[in-house]
């Protein structure tokens, strides 16, 4: 054959070729699987030198990606670290903000999945959700999974052997369990396995993934019998730094045999796969010899140079996270990347790998230019013009490496307002040197934009908390559950009906899980009215309730019942009512004085009074906390 022709030859098959893998990718793009295991610490891997824990697949992972040493989470608590990663908001924009456990997404909130399976994926999440309870507007078959295996609500994910887990809002018994750390089924077998099985099912289709599991958090659990147990066992530790070791070394196990499972189905090359934690560790089994904790989550075994903080602060220990990724041919092995990234990432990244389209409302910047290289991409990668956290009273900005931290550690004594702190990450990465005297302008810049990052968190609501409820208490096994939190109700003698009373109004309120001010005097001891602990800032002391009788009532007692659920946070020690004739006139101070930590119903006597309007006032928490939370309110007259 002619030389020229030869070549035209070899061009004419390397164009189809082209344009047949072309064509392949957009008819089948990329595979994602998430991997988050719940509170591991950025110092908890081997391949960080952690001398006590051992995660070869992890390792391998980052031998064969990328690692980034600046990889941060969406908050530093459970759930609104999880609205972060899934709807691509910062939490100054999040539905989620607050960590009691089952606080819902808004019924409209689009999330990654929801994204995705419009794009045509397959959508499966294997876990821990914790962006709304059963009966709420955010369970995860409303916001885009196809099915989710494991547990709605974080109090029922304290246990690896509950009676039973969910999927999809329906009840998965798990045989021979009992709450707490009886039982015969562990509950991450259960979830793993499903996720194995949803990526076989779906092998000849795009899928999403999604494994924020449970493990080392909770109740440190594993089986005897678990391969990771023998590698523990007979080290000269305490009980349970052992069974966290045991348990981080099985999520490791269970990461390489998804990587194998990939491989296995053909899909290794077109499956991208991300490895983290979820929030920042924890001082785990600390003491005197181990103040940071036995495996030092938070402090680097080569250096001794530590993260200041840890889970539940803002500063970097509680923000830090490990951040892996791995997509063979795309991604370069064994890079170390320092760029700066957090949560709200993942959503814009993956759409884009995905050629699915992006809310508009979302603060994620994709990264796809740092993951595949700027050629690749067809750009350089874009930088945050400034990272945001909130969470309660507590806050945080970056700006490059320059942050600003109103925050609390566990040396913050309670109560004491918190500050403006400010610190250069790039000279002082253990946030040890406040510089907010020496930088006043450059402060005052990151706190306006602070300050433009928050709006007023809405969260979703429920429709019935009944089934989220009985989530919560199957942590402890029925049998445990229905005697160690009974729920007691006011007694009904001489009690004026409430049916007829309106709320006029409440100086706080959570929007969310049934904590609204109505809840005060619904009869339902179930619900209770909770102040709101989401924004940037808590609500404090006093916090107070008006109350429309409908008519002139005399009284002379009101009864109170603190909530009834696990939970003390709010229930109400000092106290004040007022009792007046107009909602512009508080009127007089009927009683005053201290309740009991208690959940059985109290009653406070007083001089009888008349009128149409109760104010009732809490001044402080049985716990010094800023909160107040009434389940119910009674009064006792004619």
């Amino acid at each position: 054959m002619h030389r020229r022709s030869m070549v035209l030859l070899l061009a004419f098959v390397a164009t189809n070729v082209a344009i047949s893998d072309a064509s392949a990718f957009a008819r089948r793009p990329p595979n994602v699987v998430y991997l988050m295991s719940d509170e591991l610490g950025y110092y908890e891997l081997s391949c960080m030198g952690n001398p006590n824990i051992q995660t070869p697949n992890i390792d391998r992972m980052a031998a064969e990606g990328v690692r980034f040493t600046q990889g941060l989470a969406g908050s530093s608590v459970c759930a609104p670290t999880r609205c972060c990663l899934m709807t691509g908001k910062h939490a100054g924009h999040t539905s989620v903000r607050v960590n009691g456990g089952g606080t819902p997404l808004r019924a409209e909130e689009q999330t990654i999945a929801s994204v995705l399976k419009q794009a045509g994926y397959a959508t499966g999440g294997f876990g821990k959700w914790g962006c709304g309870g059963r009966g709420s507007t955010g369970v995860p078959e409303k916001h885009g999974f196809d099915t989710f295996v494991g547990y709605y609500d974080q109090v029922h994910a304290h246990s690896y052997y509950p009676p039973y887990i969910i999927h999809n809002s329906e009840e998965l018994p798990l045989e021979g369990n009992h709450g707490g750390s009886k039982g015969q089924t562990y509950s991450q077998y259960v979830i793993f396995d499903r996720a194995v099985e949803f990526i076989r099912n779906n092998k000849d289709q795009p899928f999403f993934c999604y494994l924020p599991i449970t493990p080392p958090h909770g109740i440190f659990d594993i089986p005897d019998s678990d391969p990771a147990w023998q590698l523990y066992k007979d080290k000269p530790w305490p009980s349970e730094p052992k069974r966290y070791a045991a348990m981080v070394s099985m999520v490791d196990r269970q990461l390489g045999e998804v990587l194998s499972l990939l491989k296995e189905l053909g899909l290794e090359e077109n499956t991208i796969v991300f490895f983290c934690g979820d929030n920042g560790g924890n001082d785990y089994f600390a003491s005197k010899e181990r103040p940071r904790g036995f495996h030092g989550a938070n402090v680097n075994p080569e250096t001794g140079v530590e993260f200041r903080g840890t889970k539940g602060t803002l500063y970097e220990g509680g923000l830090r996270i490990p951040m892996i990724v791995r997509w063979p041919g795309k991604i370069a092995p064994g890079r170390v990347s320092d760029h700066l990234w957090y949560f709200p990432d993942f959503f814009p990244t993956v759409a884009e790998l995905a050629n699915a389209s992006c809310p508009g409302d979302i603060d994620g910047v994709s990264i796809v230019p740092e993951l595949l290289g700027a050629k690749a991409a067809g750009r350089e990668q874009h930088q945050h013009e400034y990272l945001y956290w909130e969470l309660g009273n507590q806050a945080a900005i970056r700006q490059g490496d320059w942050k600003a931290v109103k925050s609390g550690d566990r040396r913050t004594k309670r109560g004491k307002q918190l500050e403006w702190e400010l610190y250069d990450l790039s000279a002082d990465v253990s946030e040890t040197h406040n510089l907010a005297k020496d930088q006043p302008e450059r402060l005052a810049k990151l706190l306006e934009l602070a300050a433009s990052a928050h709006t007023e968190a809405v969260e979703g609501t429920f429709s019935d908390t009944t089934l989220h409820e009985r989530d919560r208490r199957a942590k402890f096994g029925f049998a445990n559950a229905s005697s160690s939190t009974k729920v007691h109700a006011l007694p009904p003698d001489g009690l004026l009906d409430s049916r007829q009373w309106k709320l006029v109004r409440a100086s706080s309120e959570s929007k969310g899980n049934q904590r609204l001010a109505k809840c005060a005097f619904d009869g339902d001891p179930r619900t209770h009215w909770h102040t709101n602990f989401a924004g940037a800032k808590a609500d404090s002391h006093p916090h107070e309730i008006l109350i429309d009788l409908g008519q002139q009532r005399k009284f002379h007692a009101f009864r109170y019942l603190a909530r009834q659920d696990s939970g003390w946070n709010g229930a109400v020690r000092e106290f004040e009512l007022f009792v007046g004739d107009s909602i512009d006139d508080q009127g007089q101070c009927a009683a005053m004085g201290e309740l009991k930590k208690s959940r059985e119903p109290q009653e406070i006597d007083f001089p009888a009074v008349e009128g149409r309007y109760v104010l009732f006032r809490a001044l402080s928490e049985v716990n010094g906390g800023p909160w107040a939370s009434v389940s119910e309110l009674g009064l006792v007259g004619e």
